[in-house]
């Protein structure tokens, strides 16, 4: 089940993001995207929450990956850490277990960049679970860092989202642009508890947009 140490966590970071920017290296396009050397570029960025606190957003980020354009100008994409490990019952008294994520994309290049995701609506697999599935979900309620440190992120009505399964919430479509950024929920579906820790974020492999949950990669989209 999902663990909210945040000590653990924040220790966590450093190695997950070191592994994950190790393996992106290796497989880079020569072509217009590189990766920054993560360890040297990630700033301590503060905000207020909505008790007036001033917080560290680093803390909450599991994963953070940077591709540069042939200008040198860069998109970045932020995954934070899951909160939630908790039960969900569907209206037929089928009990899941959600857990809840947020991405950040900054685009500091001159161009938009068009965002365009779509997951289908089947239930996915994990390789290491083979009889656990999972679905994603996009609750449409804004996402803003002065939610961050409240349960679940700040999202309410969870259940009502969920219940409504004629709803579309396995796309998202966003023109994020230039000098700018967009927040949003990610929700993952699980038919049973995973064990250990669930992680969970975006990433691009050329003009492919990645979902990566545990160790399922699931391709949803390419970049504008």
């Amino acid at each position: 089940m999902i663990i909210n140490d945040n000590h653990w966590l924040i220790n966590l970071f450093f190695v997950v993001t070191t592994v994950l920017f190790s393996c992106r290296q290796e497989t880079q396009s020569t072509t217009d995207i590189v990766i920054k050397n993560l360890e040297t570029s990630i700033t301590t960025e503060k905000f207020k929450s909505q008790k007036g606190e001033v917080i560290s957003i680093d803390e909450y980020i599991d994963t953070r990956f940077e591709y540069a354009d042939d200008t040198g100008k860069y998109l970045i994409i932020e995954n934070s850490f899951p909160k939630g490990g908790l039960k969900y019952t569907y209206p037929n008294g089928e009990e899941y277990v959600y857990a809840i994520f947020w991405a950040r994309i900054t685009n500091e290049t001159a161009n938009p960049f068009e965002l365009s995701i779509e997951f289908p609506s089947d239930s996915f697999k994990l390789p290491s679970s083979p009889y656990n599935y999972f679905k994603i979900f996009f609750p449409s309620e804004k996402m803003t860092l002065d939610k961050v440190p409240l349960l679940n992120y700040g999202l309410t009505g969870l259940d009502a989202i969920l219940d409504n399964k004629h709803l579309n919430l396995s796309s998202l479509k966003k023109t994020i642009n230039s000098n700018e950024n967009s927040l949003f929920y990610v929700v993952t579906l699980f038919k049973e508890g995973v064990e250990g820790t669930v992680r969970a974020g975006f990433s691009l492999k050329d003009d492919n947009i990645y979902y990566r949950v545990n160790d399922k990669e699931i391709y949803c989209g390419k970049k504008g």
